[in-house]
């Protein structure tokens, strides 16, 4: 579904990564694992079409999407959703910043139709709002300000917001770092959801007992190249390359 092929980004004049591919399906958890600094997030950004490949291409379904006009780019783009390391909410209540996500990622027709619909009198918070707050255990919280949540509140509505536009795919950058485990297990549990609803996901983390439990194939990063892609258990069982071996037993590697 979402292919990057060969590409390469740096940092100033130092590279990142080089001549990289990698990609996910739909229906598909895919964990990209390696040390801190090695270029994970920069990934996503490629992959969520924010930043342009210095050469290489992505493709969404085939499409060439910087070689695709400014419109079918914007309309690509709005159909991956993205979670950061730390949650960014808006200054208002938990449905209004899932609501928030809604109206941005719609067309102005859709938009128009919701607001009609506001008019005529109907429920309050649209489906896709109760559902995604659903997916994050958050439906007691509707009402309550974005800004009084815990961490773990708040990085689960980041997750809600993101989820509720039903993306085709969706991007995580350490989406559970320093979370306790019952939010934690929140997360990782919606991260099932979204694969249950054929979304592909990316995931972005350090920690390798995580990327065990809840990806379909690993993308090992190392050496600013993709040392490793392959199915969870072949990578962490019988790693073909050297440098996963070691990074995996806890190496430095770099």
């Amino acid at each position: 579904m979402l292919r990057a092929v060969g590409v390469s980004q740096s940092r100033g004049e130092e590279a990142v990564f080089r001549d990289l591919s990698v990609g996910v399906d739909a229906g598909e958890v895919l964990a990209v694992i390696g040390p801190s600094g090695v270029g994970k997030t920069t990934l996503l950004r490629t992959l969520a079409l924010s930043l342009e490949p210095e050469d290489g291409r992505v493709a969404f379904d085939g499409t060439d999407a910087w070689k695709a006009d400014d419109s079918e780019r914007l309309s690509l783009r709005r159909r991956t959703g993205m979670v950061f390391q730390e949650a960014s909410l808006f200054d208002a209540s938990v449905a209004r910043n899932v609501e928030y996500g809604l109206r941005v990622r719609r067309s102005w027709r859709d938009r128009l139709r919701d607001e009609l619909r506001s008019i005529a009198g109907s429920k309050k918070h649209p489906h896709a709002v109760r559902e995604s707050l659903e997916v994050v255990g958050l439906t007691g919280k509707t009402g309550q300000h974005a800004g009084s949540l815990s961490g773990g509140e708040a990085q689960r509505l980041s997750f809600a917001r993101a989820l509720a536009y039903d993306p085709d795919v969706l991007l995580l950058d350490e989406p559970t770092s320093d979370l306790d485990p019952r939010n934690t297990a929140v997360i990782e549990d919606a991260i099932a959801e979204a694969r249950d609803r054929d979304i592909g996901v990316v995931v972005a983390t350090h920690d390798m007992h995580q990327a065990e439990r809840i990806a379909d194939r690993v993308a090992v990063l190392l050496g600013k190249h993709i040392a490793e892609v392959g199915p969870t258990g072949s990578v962490f069982e019988n790693p073909r390359d050297e440098r996963t071996r070691k990074f995996i037993s806890g190496e430095l590697v770099y």
